[in-house]
């Protein structure tokens, strides 16, 4: 496909997850059966290899099988796309650039080097390189709470000015004055915000989200995402019932260790649309199976919208 413009990236993604076999490897047929139904729900476009995606836990055949699937399934269904390259590793992050960038996505996504945090100037450096190596597609800096070296809208707008291939951002959203940050030093940029404040991010200048609502239900989540623009009033009173159901039943899950690629498993799994496993690959902890019963059905009493 086409690289996409910052005005382009925009609304609600879905992000790929890794359905799992008994002895841990990955279940490339169930893959593609989730892709096609993320595919089906309307979304504004897919992407691989975001925190749910476990890009830190795949074997370099892995990531090229996943990258190669999702990019021939799109392609085909004419869906938007990006394909993560990000790794812990500069070095390993860079040679999946180079191999994906044949895929054609519309833009790839990247995490800062994160075993040693670095600096502004080698942030810098490292985005430089990743930017002409994917010209003419631009890039995403994938920049979740968890990143050791966490971006606000002034220091993301430094590296944009530095780096004109970075297109977007995926980052924590924060009060009115983070906001009224970003609509100063970002304009005409993209910005992708946590799924559960959608509403108001939308409303406040944010431009989407690689959206852990998509998880629990992907077609809820489209749903909701275009009630934003029609009715934002009630999409606004929608999101204060999720951010009651991610304070009940998500934080605690957080609070005791559950990394995020867990919790949006264990979210997917409580959607039931795509029949995926909890479980996170060796050595990382996932969500049980009562926590996921739990989860969906409080979910289902409290946001009965994403599934009707």
């Amino acid at each position: 496909m086409k690289p996409l413009q910052s005005s382009e990236i925009v609304g609600t993604w879905g992000t790929i997850m890794l359905p799992l076999n008994e002895d841990d490897s990955i279940d490339f047929g169930a893959l593609d059966v989730e892709v096609g139904i993320l595919l089906s729900a309307g979304l504004a476009g897919l992407y691989t290899n975001g925190t749910a995606g476990e890009f830190h836990a795949q074997t370099e055949d892995e990531f090229d099988r996943v990258s190669l699937l999702v990019a021939e399934r799109c392609g085909r269904e004419k869906v938007p796309f990006q394909l993560g390259v990000s790794h812990m590793s500069a070095q390993i992050s860079r040679e999946r650039l180079r191999r994906v960038k044949a895929l054609a996505p519309g833009a790839v996504q990247v995490i800062l080097p994160d075993w040693v945090p670095v600096t502004p100037a080698e942030a810098e450096t490292f985005l430089v390189t990743m930017a002409e190596l994917a010209d003419p597609i631009g890039l995403v800096l994938y920049n979740p709470g968890h990143a050791k070296r966490p971006l606000d809208p002034a220091g993301v707008a430094r590296l944009r000015a530095r780096v004109p291939g970075l297109v977007g951002v995926k980052t924590p959203d924060g009060n009115a004055s983070w906001y009224a940050t970003l609509r100063r030093a970002l304009p005409d940029f993209s910005v992708f915000v946590p799924g559960h404040h959608l509403a108001t991010g939308i409303l406040q200048g944010a431009s989407g989200s690689y959206s852990n609502v998509a998880c629990l239900s992907p077609r809820g989540a489209q749903a909701w995402c275009a009630q934003m623009r029609r009715e934002p009033a009630r999409a606004l009173a929608f999101e204060r019932r999720l951010l009651a159901f991610f304070q009940e039943y998500v934080a605690p899950l957080t609070a005791q260790g559950v990394c995020p690629a867990a919790i949006d498993k264990a979210l997917c799994c409580a959607g039931g649309w795509c029949g995926l496993s909890p479980r996170l690959r060796w050595p990382y902890r996932s969500v049980d199976a009562e926590t996921v019963e739990q989860l969906a059905r409080a979910a289902r009493a409290q946001l009965p919208e994403l599934w009707t």
